[in-house]
């Protein structure tokens, strides 16, 4: 078989693969954003650090799908 195509295939499985797992964890830093958020008296320092990953993810994630979903010209 073709292998430059094997390649690709197997680097976008792996891609995405990444995706679920950096998705999964952006979900998790949500719930435990929404958790603290609730809390009275809660560690800022740690919320905004926590809101702080969660955009680095959210960065991530943008990233990966552009990688994985080629540009097409109309």
């Amino acid at each position: 078989m073709n292998t430059s195509f094997d390649a690709a295939m197997e680097r976008n499985e792996i891609l995405r693969l990444e995706l679920e797992v950096i998705k999964y964890e952006h979900r998790d830093l949500d719930d435990a954003i929404t958790v603290l958020q609730a809390k009275p008296g809660s560690d800022q320092l740690t919320l905004r650090r926590l809101k702080k990953r969660k955009l680095l993810l959210k960065d991530k994630i943008t990233h990966l799908e552009d990688q994985i979903t080629p540009d097409i010209i109309a």
